[in-house]
């Protein structure tokens, strides 16, 4: 059970951070608007955090080496992690101004990931360095493609 809690949890914490950050900057840089800003963080929190725990639920049920208890312990991880984490996205948005809140969700977001890097490395006894570099360089090449993404769909509907 301990290793289903463990893959529900680092793939809930993950895909709150990449998806939700990409989708926030993304939204942001199209459309400047605070209320889609929040709709895209909800929509994450509910809807991903579904498909991603139904995901997980059925990867470890073709692998057919788990218990029920133990499948169901990672859907279950993996959707209350996505959710509660996504969810505290909506704190900055919510408090302070947009474009400063989207920097300190960056923030927040890239620290999550390179903690939880750091202990994924420190637990298989490789260079802490290599894993959190790996991942945050993929996060930010998500955030970064988003941020284009939404700039130019912005400009299309200008």
């Amino acid at each position: 059970m301990k290793d289903s809690l463990r893959t529900g949890i680092s793939f809930g914490l993950t895909s709150a951070v990449i998806t939700t950050l990409g989708l926030m900057v993304g939204l942001h840089s199209g459309t400047h608007s605070r209320i889609v800003v929040l709709a895209g963080i909800l929509t994450i929190a509910v809807a991903d955090a579904f498909s991603d725990a139904l995901g997980i639920h059925i990867s470890e049920e073709t692998e057919n080496i788990h218990s029920a208890k133990e499948i169901w312990g990672a859907t279950i991880a993996t959707f209350l992690t996505k959710f509660l984490f996504a969810m505290t996205f909506l704190v900055p948005v919510l408090l302070i101004s947009l474009s400063v809140a989207i920097i300190v969700n960056l923030i927040w977001g890239l620290s999550i990931l390179t903690v939880l890097s750091y202990i994924i490395a420190r637990s298989q006894g490789k260079p802490p360095w290599k894993i959190v570099g790996e991942h945050l360089l993929i996060a930010i090449v998500v955030i970064a493609i988003t941020y284009w993404m939404g700039d130019w769909i912005g400009k299309l509907s200008a």
